[in-house]
C-alpha cells in the first residue's frame, strides 16, 4: 500500500505512476469541476445575482488557468486525464446550475465548501511531495493564493448560519472528499 505523510493511502497507483501524478491528474479534474461549477454559476447570476457576475468571471478565468497549468503539467509527464474528469464536468454543471438557479447564498455557500476541503487537501499534498516532487509542489504552490481568495471572497457574502449554510455546506463538503477520495483511486 502506497501512502504519503497526511495523506489518505492509495491501494495502488496505475504501474510506473507516481503520487504526483496521480495528484495532478485529480487535482486537473477538479479544476475542470470548478470551471463547469462556476460557468454554470455565472450563466444564472445574470439573473439571480447580477452583483455576482464580475467576482465569478474572476473566479472562472482563475480556475480556467489552474486546469491549464495542471494540464500542461499532465502533458509533461505524459499522463492523460483522470478518469474522473468527465464526471467531475457533468457534476460541477449540476451543481452550478442548481446553486446559480437558488441564488447568491447557494452560490456562495458552495464556493466556501468546496474551497475549504480543495485547500486542506492541497496543503496536505504539499506536504506529501514536498521532498519527492518539487514541479508538482510548484504547480499547487502556484494556485493556493487564488483558492485562498475564492473562498474568502465568498465566505465574505454568507449571512451567519444562513438556510443555504445548513442545506448545502455539509452536502457539498462531503461531495468534494468523495470526488477527491474516488479520483486517487481510479
Amino acid at each position: 500500500m502506497d501512502t504519503a505523510p497526511g495523506m489518505t493511502p492509495i491501494a495502488r497507483l496505475k504501474s510506473g505512476e507516481t503520487l504526483g501524478d496521480r495528484v495532478m491528474k485529480v487535482d486537473h479534474a477538479g479544476e475542470h469541476g470548478a470551471v463547469c461549477i462556476y460557468g454554470a454559476q455565472r450563466w444564472f447570476a445574470r439573473l439571480r445575482a447580477p452583483d455576482m457576475v464580475r467576482e465569478l468571471d474572476a473566479f472562472l478565468a482563475h480556475e480556467r488557468g489552474h486546469r491549464a497549468l495542471f494540464g500542461e503539467e499532465l502533458q509533461r509527464r505524459g499522463r492523460g486525464r483522470c478518469r474522473s474528469y468527465f464526471w467531475c464536468g457533468v457534476g460541477g454543471l449540476i451543481l452550478g446550475a442548481i446553486t446559480g438557479i437558488a441564488g447568491r447564498g447557494a452560490m456562495a455557500t458552495t464556493t466556501v465548501a468546496i474551497e475549504r476541503v480543495v485547500l486542506r487537501h492541497m496543503h496536505e499534498q504539499i506536504a506529501a511531495l514536498r521532498d519527492i516532487d518539487e514541479l508538482a509542489v510548484r504547480t499547487l504552490t502556484t494556485i493556493i493564493a487564488e483558492e485562498q481568495e475564492h473562498h474568502d471572497l465568498s465566505a465574505a457574502r454568507l449571512p451567519s448560519a444562513g438556510f443555504w449554510q445548513r442545506l448545502l455546506d455539509p452536502v457539498v463538503s462531503v461531495s468534494t472528499e468523495a470526488v477527491i477520495w474516488l479520483g486517487m483511486r481510479l
